[in-house]
């Protein structure tokens, strides 16, 4: 039997969600095999968990070019692009198709357990480059197997690791023990079980981005049936000019919405801010729960937390490759300080392709959210661009690999996570601040007003 060379060997895209679909799509625009592999049930499994979240980006800005052009022999029509999807929407409508049309190129069920170069351990030189990947996986039932590839992309993302609550990146103390009380997910208000379990509550939101923004709106909306329900906002910094996004300048104007929403939750008494917490502890009284700061401060208790502080990368299964990432972010070493919250001061991000995204381990590519690390600011657009780049460059064609093919809107998030942690900073974009006034670029229209998806 003719053993396969390295050239003949799929390409293997861990994850069927936007990103790894999109890999999958440009890698059959460019003739190379694409072998992507998805722990879940179904396409975008990551997304499905938060269905009923809308996006703040519009139908235009969430499919894939290359993705389309499978598509559309299948008589797929994308929905209107000035509209706002759910992560539902998205999920049927968008990404299972993707996945259908791809076939017995997309595995379920099968999680990546690791990834090294045949035969080669991290530490060893010898002919390294010249090995495949073996990708070793787990299915549904227990079963392990082991794969063969050319090039490994990894496009998991970051949504199985949520942040803690603590401030030092560390859960507080007592966080694991009130895990029964804690999520670290937008609740689903239209689910009986989870309206149930915060109506008439009083729920901490432990968060400064779109998804404490998300949930403060839907306490907020919850409230106005339950009237004892009420939001507690817990903030490292101060409440600023900019605490709440662009507002109506915001380039992304379904976020603006959200961040408009969540002000009318706090002006209207549903939510109540606590500045300059940065949370030590969580302790029981009773059957309700005290956040603790660093300071000594203890809040009124809480029947539930709601914590929304970000996502991090597992980079476990990826030990035996030679990744060069960024000391802070997790992301690469060559992308960090393109997407670096400590300095940038709004959600802008130059395009960028494979030249950022490499490693010392050639073949091996963290895209997509994962690529971003500890970062927030990711949009998939980002994403898109980032696997075409990739792509080419598997393709060997170099010069479409190193082109920029993307324009980024300007997001209206101001303020890095150093003067998050500043409960002084004020964030005031007076002075030619980068999101003082909004970008050339017009991007999609006709957000709904309840973009939060409650």
């Amino acid at each position: 039997m003719n053993t396969p060379t390295t050239d003949q060997l799929p390409v293997v895209v861990i994850g069927a969600g936007p990103i790894g679909l999109a890999a999958a799509a440009h890698l059959v625009e460019r003739g190379l095999e694409p072998l992507v592999l998805e722990a879940g049930p179904s396409a975008g499994t990551a997304v499905r968990d938060w269905a009923h979240v809308r996006l703040f980006s519009p139908w235009a800005e969430v499919t894939d070019p290359a993705a389309e052009k499978l598509l559309a022999p299948t008589g797929w029509v994308r929905p209107d692009g000035a509209t706002y999807p759910t992560g539902g929407d998205w999920a049927e409508h968008y990404l299972q198709p993707l996945a259908d049309v791809l076939g017995e190129r997309v595995r379920y069920g099968v999680t990546v357990t690791g990834v090294a170069r045949a035969g080669r351990d991290r530490i060893v030189d010898a002919d390294r480059d010249e090995q495949p990947f073996t990708v070793h996986v787990q299915l549904a039932d227990g079963h392990e197997e082991r794969l063969t590839a050319r090039a490994v992309i990894d496009a998991s993302g970051t949504w199985t690791i949520p942040s803690p609550m603590g401030a030092d990146g560390l859960p507080a103390l007592g966080e694991k023990t009130a895990a029964d009380r804690i999520s670290y997910r937008v609740p689903d208000l239209k689910d009986p079980a989870a309206r149930a379990r915060y109506a008439g509550k009083r729920t901490a939101v432990i968060g400064s981005g779109a998804s404490a923004f998300t949930a403060l709106a839907c306490l907020a909306d919850l409230a106005k049936d339950e009237p004892d329900t009420h939001a507690v906002w817990i903030l490292r910094r101060g409440i600023g000019a900019n605490t709440y996004g662009g507002g109506e300048a915001d380039q992304l104007p379904a976020r603006g919405a959200l961040g408009l929403r969540a002000k009318a939750a706090v002006e209207a008494g549903h939510a109540s801010a606590e500045t300059g917490f940065r949370t030590e502890a969580v302790d029981r009284d009773g059957d309700q729960l005290v956040l603790v700061a660093e300071d000594g401060r203890r809040l009124d208790p809480v029947d539930e937390i709601i914590v929304l502080t970000g996502f991090r990368p597992d980079l476990s299964f990826l030990s035996e490759v030679r990744l060069g990432l960024d000391e802070r972010l997790q992301a690469p070493t060559a992308l960090a300080p393109l997407i670096d919250p400590n300095v940038h001061s709004c959600g802008t991000v130059y395009p960028h392709g494979v030249n950022e995204l490499s490693h010392p381990e050639q073949g091996v590519y963290l895209v997509g959210m994962k690529s971003y690390g500890r970062a927030p600011t990711f949009l998939a657009m980002t994403g898109y661009e980032q696997v075409r780049s990739v792509a080419a460059a598997l393709a060997g064609d170099r010069e479409a690999a190193e082109r920029v093919e993307l324009t980024l809107p300007e997001t209206g998030v101001c303020g890095g996570a150093g003067l998050y942690d500043d409960p002084d900073a004020t964030q005031s974009s007076e002075g030619g601040g980068c999101c003082a006034a909004p970008a050339t670029l017009q991007i999609g229209i006709g957000a709904p007003a309840a973009s939060g998806g409650c």
